[in-house]
């Protein structure tokens, strides 16, 4: 799949992107692939590529433009290094939910602008931290999400003001949520409040559980998991199949 390294002018500064897109003809639909903690880096350009297969150009943004140039992380590491922990998460820190939704408008209009993609309503889907953003961004910029999914996404359902969950009765995207099992940013509990927050808002979705550990989907993750990647791309192939306009 062909890749284009842009870069996208915000209300904060320049972030780069990688703009996967098919190989052959377009216009194609248009997504916005949100990394995990662990931001852009390759393992992100190749899934992009890989959702690219199926018929969309995706947007992978760096997340973390805000911090400068930053030196990526080792991700069999930075959990247990104190050092990098910190480092990681005071990047994350910076990822607000007012940065969530200024990044997605111009990550939106850049996306409308380009002659590989059609339409002015895209889909949005991210992993772990990603996976919120994703949710938060189809609640905040809903007129520009017609499908919006997170896999192995925490946070969604908590008390803090930002909870994606609180959003849903602003959501107009039909929600996919892939959980994974035994974690603890997105518990029972958790799911019950956004299954609830979105049923009550009239929201069509779908949260399923994994047989597998947070991280499975991406795979330089050390609880990678090929079986509950896989079908995680069969849910990705059906559900953009299924709520976004060609």
């Amino acid at each position: 799949m062909p890749t284009i390294s842009d870069t996208v002018t915000t209300a904060d500064g320049t972030c780069p992107v990688i703009l996967a897109v098919p190989d052959g003809q377009g216009p194609w639909p248009g997504v916005i692939l949100y990394p995990d903690a662990g931001g852009t880096r390759a393992t992100f350009v190749d899934m992009a590529a890989r959702l690219a297969d199926l018929g969309y150009a995706v947007l992978v943004p760096d997340v973390y433009y805000r911090s400068g140039d930053w030196a990526p992380f080792d991700m069999e590491t930075v959990f247990s290094d104190k050092a990098e922990r910190q480092r990681l998460f005071s990047m994350i820190g910076s990822v607000t939910p007012d940065a969530m939704a200024a990044d997605a408008r111009a990550f939106f209009d850049f996306l409308a602008g380009r002659p590989e993609v059609t339409g002015e309503a895209f889909g949005t889907t991210g992993y772990c931290m990603g996976g919120r953003t994703s949710l938060t961004v189809a609640g905040r910029v809903p007129e520009r999400v017609a499908a919006a999914m997170s896999f192995h996404g925490g946070g969604l359902a908590t008390d803090d003001p930002g909870s994606p969950h609180l959003l849903a009765d602003q959501i107009t995207a039909a929600v996919y949520v892939g959980g994974a099992h035994d974690d603890a940013s997105f518990t029972p509990a958790q799911s019950d409040a956004l299954d609830k927050a979105l049923t009550a808002a009239g929201v069509d979705h779908t949260i399923e559980w994994y047989p597998a550990a947070h991280g499975f989907a991406v795979p330089d993750n050390a609880p990678y998991d090929e079986a509950a990647a896989a079908r995680h791309w069969d849910a990705m192939r059906d559900f953009f199949a299924a709520h976004l306009p060609r």
